[in-house]
C-alpha cells in the first residue's frame, strides 16, 4: 500500500532544528525523515481486530511538531518508529476478524487511536488502573511491548496509532485497529464532520473534565480545531454563560461565533480590553509587561500550549480560577509562574478521551461527539478547509503549517484519491 512514513534520527533532528527554516526539504522533502511510497499493508493480528480502508485523515498540530522535532523528548519512550503518520482517522471497514461484533464490512467508522491494555492483549482483569477506569489515554503500559503479536512479534511500545511502528496511521491507505477502538459514524454526518471526531473529542473531554458552573466566565485561547471544538463543546454540553474566544484570523472568528462564542477577540489590544471589561485593573511594574488585578476569567482553556499562551492564561485567570491545558505544551523556558501561586490558580492537564459520565450513564467521548453533532447541527465541517490526495502530501503539510497565508483551519488527506 501507499503510505507516508516518518523515521526519527539524530541527523534528522539536527537538520530540522538548524536548517528547517531555510528549506522545507529538511522538514518534508528528501532531506527529512518523511518518505512517501510503498509500505507493507497491515494484516489482522487477532480475531477481534478490524481492517479499514482509510477515507480521510487530518493533519494535526502534533504531527507538524513531530516533523519539526519540536516536541519534548520526554514522550519518546511512548512511541516507536518508523511509523506511518496520522491519528485522526475516518475509514470504511474492509475486513473483520471472526470475533468482531461491533462493526461489519462497509460501515464508516472513526478510530480511537489511543492504545489501551485491551489493544495490547491484556484481559480486563489484568488491565492497568487507567485502562480499568476507561482512561486509556494515560495507559501505564505505553512504554512496554504488548502481548498482542503483529507480524510475528510482540506489539511495540507506543501510546498512539500514527506514532507506532506496528500500527500504521491514516496517512496510508489501510489501517488496523482493535474492535474496541472503532466507532460507527452516523449517516447524518458528512465525511468532513466525521474526520473531526478525534479533535472534537479532545475538546469535549477537556470540557467534561472541567465543567463550567453557570456563574463562570470562560476564555478560550487558540485558533485551531481544538480551540474551536472547545467553544462547540461548551455549548453542546449546555453552558449558557459568556464564552470569549481569542482567535487570530477572520475565518476562525466567523466560525467561532457560529459555534457559540459570545464574543470573539484578537490577541493584543482586543484581548486586553476584554480583560479590562471583566473588572480587571492594569498596573505597570518597574520591569516587564503590565499586570492585572481583580476581574479575570474564572475558567481558561489554553488550546495552544506555547509559552506565550500559558503566560496569558495565568495572567488572565481570575483569583482561584481554573486553567485547562489542552494544547501540547512542550518546553516553556522562562515562563513566569508568579500568578499560579499569587492567585491560587488550579491548573488541569487534559489528554485524549475515554469513558465519560454524562447524565447518569457512561459513554465513550467519540459516541458523545457524534450524538451532539447529530442533535445540534453545528457547522463543524467548515473547519476542514483543505483536502489533498495522499500523493500531494507536501502541499498539504505546507498548507497546514502556514495558516496565515493559506487560511487553513484543518487540512485532511484522502489516501483513496
Amino acid at each position: 500500500m501507499k503510505g507516508i512514513t516518518f523515521r526519527i534520527s539524530v541527523p534528522g533532528y539536527v537538520a530540522a532544528r538548524s536548517l528547517g527554516r531555510l528549506s522545507r526539504s529538511f522538514l518534508t522533502g528528501g532531506l527529512s525523515g518523511l518518505r512517501f511510497g510503498d509500505v507493507e499493508a497491515p494484516t489482522l493480528p487477532g480475531a477481534d481486530w478490524v481492517k479499514l480502508d482509510v477515507m480521510a485523515c487530518g493533519v494535526c498540530g502534533s504531527d507538524l511538531s513531530m516533523l519539526r522535532y519540536a516536541g519534548s523528548p520526554a514522550m519518546e519512550p511512548f512511541s516507536s518508529f518508523p511509523a506511518v503518520v496520522g491519528h485522526e482517522i475516518l475509514g470504511r471497514v474492509s475486513e473483520v476478524g471472526p470475533g468482531v461484533t461491533r462493526v461489519t464490512p462497509g460501515q464508516r467508522v472513526v478510530v480511537d487511536p489511543m492504545i489501551s491494555c485491551t489493544t495490547r492483549g491484556y484481559s480486563a482483569e489484568a488491565s492497568c488502573v487507567a485502562c480499568s477506569d476507561g482512561r486509556h489515554s494515560t495507559c501505564a503500559r505505553a512504554g512496554e511491548e504488548g502481548l498482542t503479536e503483529v507480524a510475528g512479534r510482540p506489539l511495540s511500545a507506543g501510546l498512539t496509532i500514527g506514532y507506532h511502528r506496528d500500527l500504521p496511521g491514516g496517512w496510508g491507505e489501510h489501517v488496523i485497529a482493535h474492535e474496541s477502538q472503532v466507532f460507527v459514524v452516523p449517516d447524518e454526518l458528512s465525511d468532513n464532520a466525521a474526520v473531526l471526531t478525534e479533535p472534537l473529542a479532545v475538546a469535549l473531554h477537556a470540557v467534561l473534565g472541567n465543567p463550567p458552573s453557570e456563574d463562570d466566565s470562560v476564555f478560550v485561547i487558540g485558533s485551531g480545531a481544538i480551540a474551536l471544538g472547545t467553544v462547540w463543546a461548551l455549548r453542546a454540553t449546555g453552558f449558557e454563560g459568556p464564552v470569549v474566544a481569542q482567535v487570530r484570523r477572520r475565518p476562525e472568528r466567523r466560525l467561532a461565533l457560529a459555534l457559540g462564542a459570545s464574543q470573539v477577540i484578537g490577541p493584543g489590544p482586543e484581548a486586553r480590553q476584554a480583560l479590562i471589561e471583566t473588572g480587571a485593573s492594569a498596573y505597570l511594574p518597574p520591569i516587564g509587561p503590565e499586570v492585572f488585578s481583580g476581574g479575570g476569567f474564572s475558567l481558561v482553556f489554553d488550546c495552544v500550549g506555547s509559552p506565550a499562551s500559558l503566560d496569558q492564561a495565568f495572567r488572565y485567570a481570575a483569583s482561584r480560577g481554573r486553567v485547562v491545558l489542552e494544547g501540547c505544551a512542550f518546553h516553556a523556558r522562562d515562563l513566569d509562574l508568579t500568578f499560579l501561586w499569587a492567585r491560587e490558580l488550579m491548573v488541569h492537564g487534559s489528554l485524549g478521551y475515554g469513558r465519560e459520565e454524562w447524565r447518569g450513564s457512561a459513554h465513550h467521548t467519540f459516541e458523545l461527539v457524534h450524538e451532539f453533532l447529530v442533535r445540534g447541527h453545528a457547522p463543524v465541517e467548515e473547519m476542514v478547509t483543505h483536502v489533498f490526495p495522499l500523493s500531494e502530501y507536501r502541499d498539504a503539510l505546507r498548507t497546514a503549517g502556514s495558516h496565515a497565508r493559506s487560511g487553513a483551519i484543518r487540512v485532511a488527506l484522502r489516501p483513496g484519491e
